[in-house]
């Protein structure tokens, strides 16, 4: 090893504890940012005068423009530095939250919100594979990443807690506010603490990107709308043909460009592949999830935004503990029980939920609550090891932009079909209920709706619990030291 490299090997190890708190600062600030919004919606909503189906795309704006991008924002990670992107991403995402907490109308709002999901594309994939450059691969990488993948599923349910509390103690403008100093931090910190990594040779796919990013977005468009204008709707149609026609461009782009933003032979691994797909299936039923709760709680049960936070606090709390035990006990049970495990009790708290009523006290709610956060903590780490293990050096960004990109697509989909869903069934309640509904029948149906939800939601999990049994192959122990797949002879070049 050259003078360069044992200065850089020494830099990592002596400041790693402190690289990963500032790695997970950020990938906690990045996905609470998905569902902070959700309970300070109705603020938002009466102060900038939002339609209900603009509101939605307060949320929509970022997991789209975030779950796009991530691809994107992990080449050019590969590319360019992880180090220094890393830290063009923070600075975007922090910019963006103040400018959006300033936010005095609709576009405004949105705009920011998109900034936030360009920043969060290029912060996220890179953190992961900063561990990567950080830890060498054994037990000391299995316990970080899983401190990582803690932070990333307790995120959403943390995101609804400080929502919670910051709308109620402040304004919902703080949302966005509480990003700026954790950022700033960040990113003054970054340079200073973490390792320099290599850049390559090599081009962004943009033709790829804006692809798959536009396709995305049509789909998640298409769906939302067909919840409000239907499914015979010319711009349903036209709008769901069009993301059809930009994802297969997408695939034949990516199955040609020499420099594609996912090459295809990332999926050649079986346990890798698999991985990604049980992400995207439980993120399909977790996201929809927490946004028919956070209802649930305060038009049924009638909770104040500060008192739904507080009610996931026991998710938060199940989650990270979960994940931190998960992380310790890999390295002797090795990733596939876990995998399997998790997607099945999570499959079992949605249909739990399923059957909570009209006049369900909280502790009705907090057992299926539970159940899911034991499920997606036991999930979430062996995952993310699974996905990272034996990765190609220079793929490590892309690799994990795929299991982002798998959360964040996977979300929005499931919002968009779920709440399609549960919109038709309250519908169908309510035509039934005759021309006048009072206000215990409304409840009744909107609660309906969001049962059928719950009940579609287990589906989707249970589909994850059946690829985690027969395609997942990673049974018996981790190794405590995974050999890293050589690198391509690429010439790098270390930055700053």
């Amino acid at each position: 090893m050259g003078h360069d490299g044992a200065e850089q090997a020494l830099t990592e190890h002596r400041h790693a504890g402190l690289a990963l708190v500032l790695i997970c600062a950020v990938q906690m600030m990045v996905i609470l940012d998905g569902t902070i919004v959700n309970i300070a919606l109705p603020s938002i909503q009466h102060q900038l005068h939002f339609s209900a189906p603009g509101l939605e795309w307060v949320i929509t704006a970022y997991a789209l423009t975030f779950g796009g991008l991530l691809l994107l924002g992990g080449r050019s990670g590969d590319l360019f530095g992880r180090r220094r992107m890393f830290t063009i991403g923070v600075v975007i995402f922090t910019a963006a939250s103040l400018l959006g907490g300033f936010a005095t109308d609709q576009l405004w709002l949105i705009a920011a919100r998109v900034a936030q999901g360009v920043g969060g594309a290029i912060a996220s994939p890179t953190a992961l594979a900063l561990i990567q450059n950080t830890y060498p691969e054994g037990p000391k990488r299995s316990r970080a990443m899983g401190v990582y993948a803690a932070m990333s599923g307790a995120g959403g349910s943390l995101g609804l807690l400080l929502g919670g509390i910051l709308t109620d103690v402040a304004s919902w403008r703080w949302v966005l506010f509480v990003n700026v100093p954790i950022g700033l931090t960040v990113a003054i910190a970054a340079p200073r603490v973490l390792g320099t990594t290599p850049t390559r040779h090599g081009r962004l796919d943009l033709p790829g990107a804006l692809s798959v990013t536009l396709g995305m977005a049509s789909l998640v468009y298409g769906l939302s709308r067909a919840a409000t204008a239907g499914w015979s709707d010319e711009y349903t149609r036209v709008a769901l043909v069009a993301a059809v026609v930009l994802l297969v461009t997408f695939v034949v782009i990516e199955s040609k460009s020499p420099h594609a933003l996912m090459p295809l032979h990332i999926f050649s691994a079986r346990d890798r592949a698999g991985s990604y797909v049980i992400m995207l299936c439980l993120a399909a039923a977790m996201f929809a999830t927490f946004f028919f709760i956070t209802q649930f709680v305060q038009n049924i049960l009638g909770y104040s935004p500060l008192k739904a936070g507080f009610a996931f606090l026991p998710m938060t709390i199940g989650i990270g503990g979960t994940a931190n035990i998960v992380s310790r006990l890999v390295g002797r049970i090795g990733t596939r029980r876990p995998m399997t495990v998790g997607p099945l009790l999570v499959t079992g708290g949605l249909l739990w939920l399923s059957f909570v009523g009209v006049h369900a006290a909280y502790l009705s709610v907090m057992g299926p609550l539970l159940l899911l956060a034991i499920g997606m903590g036991s999930t979430f780490v062996p995952l993310t090891l699974t996905v990272m293990s034996r990765v190609p050096r220079g793929e490590a960004g892309l690799a994990s932009a795929l299991l982002n990109t798998g959360q964040q697509i996977g979300g929005s989909l499931g919002l968009a079909v779920l709440v399609t869903l549960a919109t038709s069934v309250t519908r169908s309640h309510l035509a039934s209920a005759g021309h006048v509904v009072s206000h215990a029948q409304h409840a009744l149906a909107t609660t309906s709706g969001y049962d059928a939800a719950f009940r579609l939601g287990s589906v989707i999990a249970f589909v994850a619990f059946i690829l985690a049994v027969t395609v997942i192959r990673g049974a018996g122990r981790m190794p405590s030291a995974l050999p890293e797949v050589a690198t391509s002879a690429e010439p790098e070049t270390a930055v700053a």
